[in-house]
């Protein structure tokens, strides 16, 4: 026996390999985190999120390993939110729409801004977030907003026309069916998840949405045409964000990485939605499907139809003592100028 121990020591030695740690040097902790998204599993946007998780590995040496869980496995989207505050989930990926008077501040980048493109109203919700600081993210450790394409009106039968609209049950969240009722059409709320189903089945016209949901959802199955009104365009905002304590927890060069990190994603997700965008457009040439457009004094009238839409969350912030109005009129200038690419 005592030959034996003094072989495998031997070879151990000859190899470079120890049983013991070094001394004067403690193994470093390797974090081991859990983030969460209801986003489909082979959807590009939850394939990037997918990718930053194995980033922050490569970065860090491997000291932080964050494993994805996708299509709301662990925590549904509405659910995401509270999941990262208590602690359920590290990281959450989730849209503020689906947890309506939760975020009343940030609800205005939600409204109907006449967005062109995806890269253009991440780049403004980044700075609004940077510019107010709402202290309804206090309880997290935000990572970065970014917002999809415009999100337009996607029907089973065609739309050419505001009055088109008329009768239509448009799948809709809490903010987007105020779009949906001002432009004359009827919305009927439902998860992202069950919408192909009742497509499908009659109980939904249509949607309104970015039309990366088209190929990512498979919406475009069924929904084969699109209109298009700059007039009454908005976009939707998602929030990545990560436990408070856990981050807290982090030593201060892995906080750093995962900063420097976000900002290169900011870029990222946003080119991304565009990239999607661009798809679909291409895709809609080769196929069956069709794109209507507005006419400038179509838009005008939608601009006009949805203009309550922002006197109502004027209104709702005012009387939260929150700066719902100068919010709005900072956003509508920042759209003036922001690059759309």
């Amino acid at each position: 026996m005592k030959t034996y121990v003094v072989g495998v020591c031997a070879i151990a030695l000859a190899l470079g390999v120890s049983f013991l740690p070094a001394p004067g040097f403690a193994a470093e902790p390797v974090f081991k985190l859990k983030y969460a998204s209801f986003m489909p599993s082979m959807h590009k946007v939850s394939l990037l999120s997918d990718e930053w998780c194995k980033e922050v590995q490569k970065r860090t040496n491997g000291r932080v390993k964050v494993s994805y869980f996708s299509s709301g496995t662990l925590v549904s989207a509405n659910q995401m939110y509270d999941g990262v505050v208590k602690g359920v989930i590290d990281i959450g990926f989730s849209v503020i729409s689906y947890t309506p008077g939760r975020f009343p501040l940030t609800e205005g980048l939600y409204q109907p801004l006449g967005v062109k493109t995806a890269y253009q109203a991440t780049k403004m919700a980044n700075a609004f977030y940077q510019k107010y600081k709402p202290k309804e993210f206090d309880d997290v450790k935000l990572f970065y907003l970014h917002q999809n394409g415009p999100g337009y009106i996607h029907t089973k039968k065609p739309v050419k026309k505001l009055a088109d609209l008329k009768g239509l049950r448009i799948k809709s969240d809490a903010q987007t069916a105020l779009i949906v009722t001002a432009l004359g059409a009827t919305p009927t709320t439902m998860p992202m998840l069950e919408t192909y189903d009742a497509l499908k089945r009659g109980l939904a016209d249509g949607v309104i949405l970015g039309s990366e949901t088209l190929q990512g959802f498979k919406f475009g199955d069924v929904c084969k045409n699109t209109y298009i009104n700059y007039g009454a365009t908005y976009s939707a905002t998602f929030w990545i964000a990560m436990n408070k304590e856990k981050w807290n927890s982090l030593p201060k060069d892995i906080q750093q990485i995962i900063d420097k990190l976000n900002e290169e994603w900011v870029e990222r997700q946003g080119r991304l939605w565009d990239q999607l965008d661009e798809e679909f457009f291409t895709l809609a040439k080769k196929t069956d499907h069709q794109v209507f457009y507005a006419t400038p004094e179509e838009q005008a009238i939608a601009a006009q139809k949805v203009r309550s839409i922002f006197d109502t969350y004027v209104k709702n912030t005012k009387e939260k003592g929150l700066p719902g109005e100068e919010a709005m009129k900072w956003a509508m200038e920042y759209l003036k100028t922001a690059p759309l690419k």
